[in-house]
């Protein structure tokens, strides 16, 4: 499993309904995304992460190390605009107003993915996958998600193999020899995903599959105590954004 996965399943927010957590973790997305970036961005991240790290129980350095995925992206996707091309001022030069947009762009990806990380560290997949039939969602689309679920973390599982065993062959002792590494890692990784994807199809034929995969639920009843503080925070931070932006 990876790291983020293994946090949710041990997360202090686990037997909570996963229609808790979405309409908390959405809807901080939703606000970080629809309220203006200053001051709604930084009231946003702040109270996601005072939710993360408090109630939720998550820790610093966990959620540091998910997080600087998405950030980095976020990062990413804002240099573009503090430059233009083309035009009086030269093909490449700084853009009017471009630190501006660039840095409302980062206060609003990076609060909404503080939103979606609320989520992902209380919620495992396993426990919203099943529900989704209930919503509405075909089964066998729902099937087809969980197989590709768990056949992810058995050919991460393959592949962490493969690359111990590379190692201590010295297959990574200079550029040649890691590049044919990585190589054989593609090779051995797709011929393993057919025999995986080979022998879960006759497991499940073996069981009597008929179209549909029932698996144990956890029994999580809904909060009204819990949605209730979800909306006054929510509500809280709309209303808070709207006030401050007055000021500032």
């Amino acid at each position: 499993m990876l790291p983020i996965d293994v946090a949710a399943h041990s997360s202090r927010w686990r037997r909570r309904h996963p229609l808790e957590k979405a309409l908390l973790g959405l809807g901080l997305t939703v606000t970080a995304v629809s309220l203006p970036p200053w001051p709604g961005g930084p009231l946003v991240a702040a109270a996601t992460l005072a939710v993360l790290l408090g109630p939720a129980g998550v820790a610093g350095r966990q959620l540091w190390r998910a997080f600087r995925v998405p950030l980095g992206f976020c990062v990413t996707g804002a240099l573009p605009l503090l430059v233009s091309l083309g035009g009086p001022a030269g093909f490449v030069s700084l853009a009017p107003d471009g630190p501006r947009h660039a840095g409302e762009l980062l206060l609003r990806t990076s609060a909404a993915s503080l939103g979606v990380l609320l989520f992902a560290f209380t919620t495992p997949v396993s426990d919203v996958l099943p529900r989704l039939v209930r919503a509405g969602v075909p089964a066998p689309v729902v099937d087809v998600a969980l197989v590709m679920y768990r056949i992810g973390f058995l050919l991460l599982d393959s592949m962490a193999q493969v690359r111990r065993a590379q190692a201590a062959r010295l297959g990574q002792t200079g550029r040649a020899a890691v590049w044919r590494s990585l190589a054989g890692l593609a090779a051995t990784s797709f011929v393993r995903a057919f025999d995986r994807a080979g022998r879960l199809q006759e497991g499940l034929a073996g069981r009597g599959y008929d179209g549909a995969l029932r698996v144990l639920v956890p029994r999580a009843a809904l909060s009204w105590r819990f949605l209730a503080a979800t909306a006054a925070l929510l509500t809280g931070l709309v209303a808070g954004t709207l006030v401050l932006k007055e000021f500032l």
